[in-house]
């Protein structure tokens, strides 16, 4: 009985320390890009490309920091601007400078969507 009073502590210490699972650093939540920074380095010269062509700058984002930008103030190389209602997320990057110099690139992962997902397993030839 003492060993049961003695491990239903330490398994409750132990589950409340797993509990968390790690913050993405993209985030798609509606119209909003959060972008967090958890490691102890500032990123500096940030650039963030939606769908390769679509892209918004920030000077830097400190360690620890977030930073939060609407979609739709993504733009492409004309003043095309990115429209959340209309056009579907195929590709999010991140690519900044550490404060060493050593760049830095991060890659949302998607889950297939669509008529790629549906098919995906199919034989055939493309």
């Amino acid at each position: 009985m003492k060993q049961a009073l003695i491990l239903i502590p330490l398994l409750g210490a132990l589950c409340a320390a797993c509990g968390k699972p790690p913050i993405e650093p993209l985030r798609l939540e509606g119209n909003m890009l959060t972008v967090t920074n958890q490691s102890s380095s500032e990123w500096r010269n940030v650039d963030i490309r939606l769908n390769t062509h679509f892209g918004v700058r920030a000077a830097s984002i400190p360690s620890r920091g977030v930073l939060r930008v609407p979609l739709d103030t993504f733009a492409a190389g004309f003043g095309q601007r990115f429209n959340f209602h209309r056009m579907q997320i195929r590709d999010l990057r991140l690519a900044a400078t550490l404060p060493d110099g050593k760049p830095l690139e991060l890659v949302k992962k998607f889950d297939k969507g669509g008529l790629e997902g549906a098919l995906e397993g199919f034989g055939g030839s493309r």
